[in-house]
């Protein structure tokens, strides 16, 4: 599909806790809906590690003794889902009005064009990605308390793994789509940090997760260096989606309202703990 020339916001985050990256996502939806904004691809990282839980999972999936032992930070985001740990990876978002047609209709449909571009992404990295019908009938409608265990309906995967987790939020005008592409690692890490019945269960859910999932690393047998990935997305979105970036710091404003989230929300426990 051929889409008009347009320009949007790039944004290339330093790496930050889950609660600023959240409220980052949060303020840019904002501003987008009141035509503050432009249309913004946002590429960003997570320091300390992060577990992410999605909008209506229970808090009490963490096992939150295991988590405070390795210093990792957890957030709740505003997309649903399931758990996702944050590290070695690059994380994007887009945030576009749904007038605009790389985003509008549905969630699937809408899901399945900006595919287009993360799929010229990992294609750039000469990554053998694809994407195709899944089992699950909805999307991003994982089982279980982890998001990377299975694929749902055309999701991103690579030699018939997991390869990019993608989610969406939406307001009456606009929507948030964001995701994660893991570079390296070991993505069985999670299960440290998650509650289950037993030991055993632990392991069989590190074993599924592997069996289901990958990195970049894994399947090219090298290195991706943090940069090198953001300049393919880049790539990706400018080639498929027909469009030219402008790159945008955050304002003194948007920086100001970010702080508020995160101590009236993203920090706080009445959205932390509301399940």
């Amino acid at each position: 599909m051929m889409y008009p020339l347009q320009n949007w916001r790039l944004l290339i985050s330093p790496p930050a806790s889950g609660a600023w990256n959240m409220a980052v996502d949060e303020v840019i939806l904002e501003e987008v809906e009141q035509k503050i904004a432009p249309s913004t691809l946002r590429l960003f990282d997570w320091e300390p590690a992060c577990l992410s839980l999605g909008y209506a999972q229970p808090w009490s999936d963490i096992d939150q003794e295991r988590l405070n032992s390795l210093g990792w930070d957890w957030v709740r985001r505003p997309t649903g889902g399931r758990a996702i740990l944050h590290t070695d990876e690059l994380t994007y978002s887009v945030i576009a009005p749904l007038s605009d047609p790389r985003v509008s209709g549905g969630v699937l449909e809408s899901y399945q064009r900006l595919s287009s571009a993360l799929l010229s992404a990992l294609h750039y990295l000469q990554l053998p990605a694809e994407s195709l019908p899944g089992k699950s009938h909805r999307f991003n409608n994982e089982s279980g308390a982890v998001c990377f265990q299975v694929p749902s309906n055309y999701e991103i995967t690579a030699q018939g793994k997991k390869m990019i987790g993608s989610a969406q939020a939406r307001r009456k005008k606009t929507l948030l789509q964001h995701g994660t592409f893991p570079l390296r690692g070991d993505l069985s890490r999670i299960t440290k940090v998650l509650v289950f019945s037993d030991e055993h269960a632990r392991i069989d859910a590190s074993s599924r997760l592997l069996k289901n999932a990958t990195t970049a690393e894994t399947i090219l047998g090298r290195h991706i260096p943090w940069q090198e990935a953001v300049n393919a997305f880049i790539f990706g979105f400018q080639s498929e989606l027909n469009l030219e970036f402008t790159p945008i710091s955050l304002s003194a404003h948007e920086i100001k309202r970010v702080n508020e989230l995160i101590q009236d929300k993203y920090a706080h426990p009445t959205w932390l703990e509301r399940i």
